[in-house]
């Protein structure tokens, strides 16, 4: 079995489908796939991670130029990794998109300083499909394109870089506590009741401090989590005294 990391890029447009959504779909199938029925319950590693892109002019996307990733353990090898990606690809992506597909086996001899300097690069600069289609060469990750322009390859390339960083991503999805929380009310739990809930492995600060299990949290809106410190956690800050999740302005650097 290998750990495999997969990443997809601008697969949608405009009132379809997200890319999101379609990355979830493939890692079902993946699971599927091994397993025979799909697991009721996945691991929280292969939570699919967004990872906002550089937001330019000559950059084509729908609404925020971002990739999605996620990572997994499987006994299935590249090919049929790559055929059950691409399938659902084909399948599921928008007519005007431009989709791309990375994907990486994390057991390999690759450059990981060079990959996740593209992908800090990538939110920051313009890349160029050459540049992507090199840097994959260079390193032995598998990156195809799957429709129009293909220009999704570079953000699907970026996103690996990003994910290895350990310091990027907004989980997708919004967490569920079991408690109906909206902007109006507002719940409190310590850190080791978040974490049984979720099956996250961590609350953090905003400054990058990790809470105590008996830290108290105050709760209340959408309820979302980062990669953060190479763990999926709930991100905090100081308000009032109190702990409460981050703000939409504090997760956009996620």
């Amino acid at each position: 079995m290998k750990t495999w990391l997969i990443c997809i890029d601008d697969t949608d447009d405009i009132g379809t489908k997200g890319t999101g959504e379609i990355a979830e779909e493939i890692v079902a199938k993946l699971i599927s796939a091994e397993c025979g029925a799909v697991q009721s319950k996945r691991a929280i590693t292969e939570s699919v991670t967004r990872h906002q892109l550089f937001v330019h002019p000559d950059i084509p996307y729908t609404s925020h130029n971002s990739a999605m990733c996620f990572q997994i353990d499987s006994a299935l090898g590249l090919e049929q990794i790559k055929q059950i990606c691409v399938a659902h690809l084909k399948q599921e992506s928008a007519a005007a998109a431009d989709p791309g597909l990375a994907i990486l086996d994390l057991t390999s001899d690759y450059n990981q300083p060079q990959l996740i300097a593209f992908g800090q690069q990538s939110k920051v600069e313009v890349k160029t499909k050459e540049q992507a289609y090199s840097l994959a060469t260079e390193l032995g990750v598998d990156l195809s394109e799957h429709g129009g322009t293909g220009q999704g390859i570079i953000g699907s390339l970026a996103g690996l870089g990003l994910r290895l960083s350990g310091q990027d991503g907004r989980v997708k999805g919004q967490l569920q506590l079991g408690l109906h929380i909206d902007e109006s009310t507002q719940v409190q739990m310590n850190v080791a009741d978040v974490l049984a809930n979720t099956g996250l492995q961590a609350v953090i600060s905003v400054d990058g401090e990790r809470l105590a299990d008996d830290q108290v949290l105050t709760l209340r809106g959408k309820i979302k989590a980062v990669y953060c410190q190479y763990q999926f956690a709930l991100l905090v800050a100081q308000e009032a005294g109190l702990w409460v999740n981050a703000s939409k302005q504090q997760l956009k650097s996620y």
